[in-house]
């Protein structure tokens, strides 16, 4: 079997997310998950081609959707260290409330969708 050559910094399956507000996808991603910024190329002053996020070792692909590029988002599962407190990070920073923080088989586990229409699965461990 051929020996993958997959640059530092990226997984083998990566979710590349079309969004409407790309920008304001990351300021999201930053501001309850501590994501850093991997790359980023801009289309136009504003909207943006191609961008990546790092969220603790995961690189998330996203740009904004165009004419020819329609918005297509995704659902998300990540562990986190608190559950309950990333996800009121997650609704202070405009997400909605899918399910409230429960104890799970798997878990303490919650979800939301975010402004940009993705849900996320937030889960400690």
């Amino acid at each position: 079997m051929k020996t993958l050559n997959i640059p530092e910094g990226y997984q083998r399956v990566m979710p590349y997310l079309i969004i409407e507000n790309a920008p304001a996808f990351f300021e999201f991603t930053k501001n309850v998950f501590d994501a850093e910024e991997q790359y980023k190329a801009m289309r136009t002053e504003t909207l943006i081609m191609h961008a990546e996020v790092n969220i603790g070792g995961s690189c998330i692909m996203f740009a904004d959707a165009t004419e020819q590029f329609n918005k297509h988002t995704a659902g998300m599962f990540i562990y986190v260290d608190d559950c309950d407190k990333v996800y009121k990070k997650a609704l202070d920073n405009g997400a909605v409330s899918i399910m409230e923080p429960a104890n799970q088989s798997y878990g303490r586990s919650a979800g939301v969708k975010d402004p940009f229409e993705n849900t996320w699965w937030i889960t400690s461990a």
